[in-house]
């Protein structure tokens, strides 16, 4: 198995000692300061020089600038693969918005691989979408709409939040394509939602998480908020926040716990 750029223990940069920090299903939210590992067929076509050229003139709209957005900091890996670092050699691996998009019974085999690279005492952070929070606006919606009929939609708006990404057959960005024949051809080549990982495939509250954690041998399990981290300078690498320093997906749960 391949070892990571940065696979010492610590490296000094820039006046600090600083982590090795896996950012697992990076996207393009990316740190100069961690390892990004994704599988995303824009960072593919980024890494591929004929791809680089041709798709800016095949992107339109918000892909071509997520796509423009991209640097050169990440390792194309497919995470089903496992993660491509030596044993104990990690000091910390975050993941956001991606454990939802595993099978439940994949969980345990996920986070045995992040016990795996990471060294005694590492930290593993894990945000994902927060269920109790998606329930208790639905139900809050719901009882307006009792009461209001004129919030009907909203609260079909509502639902959609919770499930859309469960249910979904056509991958969000190809569903927003305005050309019939660009669509077949994404979905012909990409396949659907599922096939993707853009579906949520379980949802995660404070209570499960935690317990899968525990169960995966993880200790020291808390529920953080977005600032919060026992990883070193964690707000600095700008991960869970924008950069005029709100919180960058809101509709999370944050969790920490250590090897």
């Amino acid at each position: 198995m391949t070892v990571l750029p940065g696979q010492s223990r610590t490296q000094y940069v820039q006046g600090h000692f600083m982590a090795t920090i896996l950012n697992l299903g990076c996207g393009n939210k990316t740190s100069p300061r961690t390892v990004n590992i994704d599988w995303s067929i824009y960072l593919r076509m980024k890494r591929n020089p004929v791809a680089r050229r041709v798709a800016p003139l095949v992107l339109s709209g918000v892909r071509r600038e997520q796509f423009l957005g991209l640097d050169d900091n990440f390792i194309i890996h497919d995470l089903r693969k496992g993660i491509p670092a030596e044993s104990e050699t990690v000091d910390a691996v975050y993941h956001s918005h991606i454990l939802e998009h595993i099978d439940r019974d994949a969980v345990s085999g996920f986070f045995a691989e992040i016990q795996r690279v990471l060294q005694p005492d590492g930290v593993h952070r894990v945000v994902v979408p927060d269920l109790e929070r998606y329930a208790r606006e639905y139900l809050s919606s719901l009882e307006k709409s009792v009461e209001d009929p004129s919030q009907r939609r909203a609260h079909d708006a509502t639902v959609s939040q919770m499930i859309l990404q469960m249910v979904r057959r056509e991958a969000s960005g190809t569903s927003k394509q305005s050309s019939a024949l660009q669509r077949w051809v994404e979905n012909l080549l990409l396949g659907d939602a599922r096939k993707r990982g853009e579906s949520h495939v379980w949802m995660w509250d404070r209570v499960n998480l935690p317990y899968a954690l525990e169960e995966a041998g993880f200790r020291n399990v808390q529920i953080l908020d977005f600032q919060t981290s026992s990883i070193p300078e964690w707000n600095d690498l700008g991960l869970d926040r924008r950069t005029d320093g709100s919180e960058y997906k809101p509709e999370s749960i944050y969790v920490e716990a250590v090897r």
